[in-house]
Parts: structure tokens; C-alpha cells; sequence
């Protein structure tokens, strides 16, 4: 979407509306979420392989990289309160026919309407959050909104592997149907009516693309993104056929992996805020070492469970070091460039599931954290020698 400007931001805050959104924000990660922590479960319902499984990670990722760059194209017409709503009915018929669905390619329906869902709404927070504060409070309203993908990331992974042991993996969706539910309540009490402002266009995107600041940036994204959700999307098989570890254990260390990240997200908050580079080089480094723990010593639960706590706490310096990184490398088209950049984070989540789910079921459990570390390691090496550096550096 083309930049909206803070010059025409309100003089009060609507607050209620950015709660909204935040709550909108944490459906759309926790329903993102959720396969990694059902993965073999839903594998043995639909009498498909784990990495077949898998691709509802793939088919949500790559529809979000398509629908990122264009829902704001597509619906430049129409009130950004009236797309909000429409993006959130997707996610509630998403869960709705992950929570019924008798067969992959049905999983694969609902996970697609989570792509558009979730590609629309990232493309549009920033735009709507200028519109719904004043200047001054923009940094504070991003915080708030982002706080759901906090949540969701405690939440999602040991809330959805709990309630699959319960009651079966397709509770785990009509929980995240019911949090659909009250976002679009929420959403439709809250918004004002958003008239579109600003005209987006595809001149923007290819003008971006051409910067070679703007395309090291989003290497970078898609090499580190993709080898954390090779190895994350595929955690689960490994704890179960490697560690040999028990469901309530599982349950538990995926719980430690969304408490590391929750704490992450503020860690990787204060370093990007001295440098996005150093954040997004010790996240990589440290995640490359976590998954050479795992290949060397995958067989110890100690090792298992500290190594994916630490992992989730490592995960936190990327968005945050990204998202800066790229409106540094075009401070001029921010919106367009986050944009590229959501398109890239979904595309990455693809090549991690995909190439993943292809390792695991040919080589074995292992292949998610060999993935991860061979291609963290060249994006963080690529940050380091080409990442934005302060002018004293």
C-alpha cells in the first residue's frame, strides 16, 4: 500500500479499534501456528505423511506472499473498514473447514483462506494504525497491535498440542474459530469507516525491486525465515521420533518455546533499536547453534528442551530487525517496502515447509534442524557483510 501520511493522522486515539486489531492479529498467528503442534496428529487423522501435513504451513505461506502485495491493489476502492471485516470472515470460514475437514485437500481449502486473510491484514496494519491514532502515539499503537503475535506465540504451539491430546486436533481450530468470531464482532464495533486515501500501484513495487538495498534485505528474510520454519514447522516429529519424548512433555516444551519468544520479541526489540543488524546476526547464530545441538544431541530431552526454549527466544531479533532493516533500505516507500517484505516472510515460510516437509519424510526427523542450520547460517553470514550498518560502524 502506498504510504499514508502521519500529517493527516486523527487528534484522538481510538484505542478500542487498535484492540481490535491486536485481537485480530493473535486469531491470525494462532490459527498460522497451530499445524506445527498438531502436525502428526493431523498426519494420522487424514492418513497422510507428516511432511504432506506439513504443506498446510506451505499453502498458507504462499498465498500470504501473493495476497500481501495485492489485496491493497485489488481493494484500493473500498473501505479499509469494510476489507478488515472481509479478511475476518476468511479467517472464520478458515476454521471452520480446517475444524471439519475430512481430507488434506479440504485442509488445504481452509489453510489457503488463512493466506489471504493473513497476507491483506499485514499488508494493511501499519496504513490503518496511522489512521486510527495521532503521530505521536503511532509507535505505541504498532506495539499494542503487535502484542497479539506475543500472545499467540506463548499461546498457540502448547494450547494447541494440549487440546489435540484432549480432545483431538480439530478443537484446536473451532478454539481459534471462536476467537475469529469475537474479532469480527470487535472489528465491526470498533472500526470507523475508512474511506481508501491512498492509490497504490504495481510502478511502486518494481521501483522497489530494483533497489539493490531493498533485494539484499529480502534475501536475507527468505534465507533466515525459511530454515526457522523448517525447523520449527517439523519440531514436533522430531521430539516424538528422536527424543522419544511423551505428549505432556511436548506440550510443555512448546510452552517454553513460546515464553522464550514472547521474551525474545522485547530482547530483539532493544538490540535492533542500537543496531537491526546485530539483532537479526545473533538471532542467526544463536538458532544455527541451537540446531547443531539438536543434530549433534537430538536423542536428550535436556537438550531438546532447552535447545527449542532458547530457539523461540532467538526468533524474536527477526521481525522486529527486518521490519527495520527495510524501511531503512527505502524510507521513502515504507509502506510498499513492508509489503515486499510480508510477501517475503511468507514466501521464506513455504521454502521451509516445503523443502522441510520433503527432507523429513526422505532422510527423517533430523532434516528440519540440518535445513535451519545450513541456511541461517548464509543469511545471518550475508547480514553480516551487508546489513545496514550506523554511520559510526
Amino acid at each position: 500500500m502506498a504510504p499514508s501520511s502521519l500529517d493527516d493522522s486523527p487528534t484522538a486515539a481510538r484505542w478500542p479499534a487498535i484492540g481490535a486489531l491486536s485481537l485480530g492479529v493473535f486469531g491470525l498467528v494462532t490459527a498460522e501456528f497451530l499445524p506445527a503442534s498438531l502436525l502428526t496428529a493431523i498426519a494420522t487423522d487424514l492418513r497422510v505423511s507428516d511432511g504432506a501435513a506439513g504443506q498446510a504451513v506451505t499453502a498458507t505461506a504462499l498465498v500470504g506472499a501473493v495476497a500481501a502485495p495485492s489485496i491493497p491493489l485489488l481493494t484500493r476502492r473500498f473501505d479499509r473498514k469494510l476489507v478488515m471485516l472481509a479478511l475476518t470472515v476468511l479467517l472464520v470460514l478458515s476454521n471452520a473447514t480446517a475444524a471439519t475437514a475430512a481430507s488434506l485437500s479440504a485442509l488445504l481449502v481452509a489453510r489457503v483462506m488463512l493466506g489471504v486473510a493473513l497476507g491483506g491484514f499485514w499488508s494493511m496494519a501499519a496504513a490503518l494504525a496511522m489512521r486510527l491514532v495521532p503521530q505521536n502515539l503511532f509507535a505505541r499503537a504498532m506495539s499494542v497491535i503487535l502484542t497479539g503475535v506475543s500472545i499467540a506465540t506463548v499461546c498457540a504451539a502448547p494450547v494447541g498440542a494440549w487440546m489435540g491430546e484432549l480432545w483431538g486436533w480439530r478443537s484446536a481450530f473451532v478454539a481459534a474459530g471462536v476467537v475469529s468470531v469475537l474479532t469480527l464482532v470487535a472489528q465491526a464495533a470498533t472500526l470507523p469507516s475508512l474511506p481508501p486515501r491512498d492509490n497504490p500501484s504495481l510502478r511502486i513495487l518494481g521501483e522497489l525491486l530494483a533497489r539493490p538495498n531493498v533485494r539484499v534485505a529480502l534475501l536475507a528474510v527468505v534465507l533466515v525465515i525459511s530454515g526457522h520454519f523448517a525447523g520449527f514447522t517439523y519440531i514436533r516429529p522430531l521430539m516424538e521420533q528422536v527424543t522419544n519424548l511423551p505428549v505432556s512433555a511436548i506440550s510443555a516444551i512448546l510452552l517454553g518455546y513460546g515464553i522464550g519468544g514472547f521474551f525474545g520479541n522485547f530482547a530483539g526489540g532493544a538490540i535492533a533499536g542500537r543496531s537491526e543488524r546485530h539483532a537479526i546476526v545473533a538471532g542467526g547464530a544463536l538458532i544455527a547453534l541451537l540446531a547443531l545441538s539438536l543434530l549433534i544431541a537430538g536423542e536428550s530431552a535436556t537438550v531438546t528442551a532447552v535447545a527449542v526454549a532458547l530457539w523461540g527466544f532467538a526468533f524474536g531479533a527477526f521481525p522486529v530487525g527486518f521490519q527495520t532493516w527495510i524501511v531503512r533500505a527505502a524510507p521513502d516507500q515504507a509502506e510498499g517496502a513492508g509489503g515486499l517484505l510480508v510477501a517475503a516472510f511468507q514466501i521464506a515460510i513455504a521454502a521451509g515447509a516445503m523443502g522441510g516437509g520433503l527432507l523429513v519424510d526422505h532422510v527423517g526427523a533430523l532434516a528440519g534442524p540440518g535445513f535451519a542450520l545450513a541456511s541461517i547460517t548464509l543469511g545471518t553470514l550475508l547480514t553480516l557483510r551487508c546489513g545496514p550498518r550506523p554511520i559510526h560502524d
